[in-house]
């Protein structure tokens, strides 16, 4: 189980309204896929699909965002502590994650009012999925070199190339694209735009791509003369960069919180695993586990920082503190995977049949945590800005 937290007296009653709105609505199917899929695994989508319009029946979803746009104008605090209650509860893993942390935060910050009329009611109401184009088959970490293009012909956008690692891009109805919109500026981030994209038309295709655990997590996204009005641009024409910037901080630091408290019910399972089977008499298990344990309230540490500095628009300290909380994330997620691996012994070694995929819950976790250190920015890339920005290493 995810530990509880401390809260500010005041809090008290929220707490209790959430505890309460789970119990009453977590029944039925939806209490038969409890902890049910991950941000990188789209088992039982049309059930979560459904779980999550009751969360935005309840008013749960785009907390913090501004009443004016949807959401409650809620606290950071309120926030952590529904994500908190949330994973307690082992509710079915959220499916608009691409656009509620991601594209959404990016909107209400660089986007014009009609984009954020046009989108924002949308989103919140699970009414519109958003797949993130971003990498590239010759541009994934290095992300400034990208070769999608796009120019503006009679007042739209005609964009050519490809996307590739489209986190559930084949049930996007829209793409937010990071596109060369002037391919003669001489620094390579400073000829970029983001622009957003709707699937439905021939000029785009998307191509499911099946991961090692046979989810459909990703997909590969091709441009042909696809369009879309010269207004789809958030922030400034060639500005993208900064943000596209501001979204991987997201991304790499707050993005990660569910992940990071699913986590913690997996080091539960973990101890109750080494409990039946015998293991925990062995003191080399029991270091392991408490290493685990360790890590993730760490990573409850240093992902309260980096939601704080977000939120509160501290410039200068997210980037390099999410990419602290995605390297260690990611890391320690491989070696939690190992470990409840190890304590199954052989049998961890073989499938079953009693699931769309044959897999349990610990295989699942071995198998998606390999890709945790490439995507969202590889291990790589993370210790460059930590030793660059941190420690002020030269480049």
């Amino acid at each position: 189980m995810v530990a509880d937290i401390d809260i500010a007296p005041g809090e008290a009653e929220f707490r209790e309204e959430i505890r309460t709105w789970l119990a009453e609505h977590l029944v039925g199917e939806f209490a038969e896929h409890k902890g049910v899929g991950s941000p990188t695994d789209d088992t039982s989508w049309d059930v979560r699909v459904e779980w999550e319009k009751q969360l935005a029946a309840g008013g749960w979803l785009g907390l913090t965002w501004p009443i004016e746009y949807g959401g409650r104008g809620a606290s950071l605090a309120q926030e952590i502590i529904f994500e908190y209650e949330y994973a307690r509860a082992a509710a079915p893993a959220r499916v608009g994650t691409q656009a509620l942390e991601l594209l959404g935060p990016s909107l209400l910050k660089f986007g014009t009012e009609e984009q954020k009329a046009r989108f924002l009611p949308p989103i919140l109401a699970v009414e519109e999925m958003w797949g993130q184009g971003f990498s590239e088959p010759g541009a994934g970490s290095d992300l400034a070199s990208v070769n999608t293009r796009a120019s503006l012909v009679d007042g739209e956008w005609v964009i050519h190339g490809q996307k590739v690692w489209t986190t559930f891009g084949h049930h996007a109805d829209w793409l937010y694209v990071l596109c060369r919109t002037d391919p003669d500026r001489g620094v390579r981030h400073r000829g970029l735009s983001l622009l957003l994209v709707p699937v439905d038309q021939p000029g785009v295709k998307i191509r499911p791509i099946e991961n090692i655990a046979r989810s459909g997590e990703f997909s590969e996204c091709f441009f042909d003369g696809a369009r879309t009005s010269a207004d789809m641009v958030v922030g400034e024409v060639n500005g993208g960069w900064t943000v596209v910037m501001g979204t991987l901080a997201m991304e790499r630091g707050a993005a990660l919180m569910p992940m990071q408290l699913a986590m913690e019910r997996e080091v539960a399972d973990l101890i109750a695993t080494a409990r039946r089977n015998g293991a925990a008499a062995d003191p080399r298990v029991r270091q392991r586990i408490a290493d685990a344990y360790i890590s993730v309230h760490l990573m409850r540490v240093t992902t309260l920082r980096v939601v704080s500095s977000i939120v509160e628009n501290r410039h200068g300290t997210e980037d390099a503190a999410a990419a602290i909380s995605k390297l260690f994330a990611a890391t320690e997620h491989q070696k939690l995977g190992e470990l409840a691996i190890d304590l199954r012994g052989p049998a961890a070694q073989i499938t079953r049949c009693n699931g769309p995929d044959g897999l349990d819950p610990a295989q699942k976790t071995f198998l998606l945590s390999r890709a945790e250190t490439i995507y969202g920015g590889t291990s790589e890339i993370q210790r460059n800005i930590i030793s660059e920005r941190v420690l002020k290493l030269p480049r």
